[in-house]
């Protein structure tokens, strides 16, 4: 089966160095390890927001690079962590943007966009502008744009470290549907592995630690030794998964602050 995305021998400064990583269609993998580790370097290289100086990186075994902006919106979808959406554009807009690789004309887009903030519970948004919202109102319209580009791959990177705990549930509750029932193909950088078992079967969900640039490991959500790894990565210690506030920092582990 031909990857839905592939980087071969790929290299950006020292951002990303001689990495190898083929997603395969309809799976879920999530990026792990410190700022700077080089995680969203990687997604928007799948992108092709990015090109790698040395290697190569593809979409459905097409080099990323002979595609045109039109092709890629066809292939990937991205959400970044700090989107630069014009706030004065209403729900309706912001969704119906993302429609932009469709030959279809407004009325069209409109209703679709409609449908899709319908979906993720955010209707009474619609004619809301973006930057009237809170943090949590606009991820929803983002999702909801993120939908309405109908991309088989989603690359989608700290979707939540800026929400409240209700609205982060949402967020990968909405994502875990876009994956598991709706059989798209995930792509996350997130720091909190713990709301990563709400996307769906645990011993489906790839992590990948990066570290420097480059994979260290690659384990299912549900392997042991994840929270080991975990450590090495990060430096402090992680609880095991079965337990209480496992895939968190085992806080009681922790050396208290001096007064």
């Amino acid at each position: 089966m031909t990857p839905i995305a592939r980087l071969s021998g790929a290299s950006l400064g020292s951002r990303v160095t001689d990495m190898d990583l083929a997603v395969s269609p309809q799976s879920c993998v999530v990026f792990v390890g410190k700022n700077g580790a080089g995680k969203s370097t990687v997604l928007q290289l799948l992108a092709g927001l990015l090109a790698p100086t040395r290697g190569s990186a593809e979409l459905s075994g097409r080099p990323i690079g002979e595609l045109g902006e039109r092709q890629r919106a066809g292939l990937a979808a991205w959400l970044p962590q700090r989107p630069q959406v014009e706030g004065t554009l209403t729900a309706r807009e912001v969704v119906g943007l993302a429609r932009f690789r469709f030959d279809e004309g407004m009325e069209a887009s409109s209703r679709v966009a409609e449908a899709h903030l319908a979906h993720v519970g955010a209707r009474h948004l619609t004619d809301q502008r973006l930057d009237s919202m809170s943090g949590g109102e606009a991820q929803r319209v983002l999702l909801a744009a993120l939908r309405a580009q109908e991309a088989p791959l989603l690359l989608v990177d700290e979707p939540a470290n800026h929400l409240d705990p209700l609205a982060q549930v949402h967020t990968y509750q909405a994502l875990g549907e876009l994956w598991h029932n709706e059989g798209a193909t995930l792509c996350l950088v997130t720091h909190d592995l713990r709301l990563c078992q709400l996307l769906g079967p645990a011993e489906r969900v790839l992590v990948v630690g990066v570290a420097a640039g480059r994979i260290t490991w690659q384990l299912p959500l549900s392997a042991p030794e994840l929270p080991l790894e975990l450590e090495h990565l990060y430096g402090v210690p992680f609880a095991p998964s079965e337990s209480p506030g496992g895939l968190g920092i085992a806080v009681d582990r922790l050396e208290p602050a001096r007064p």
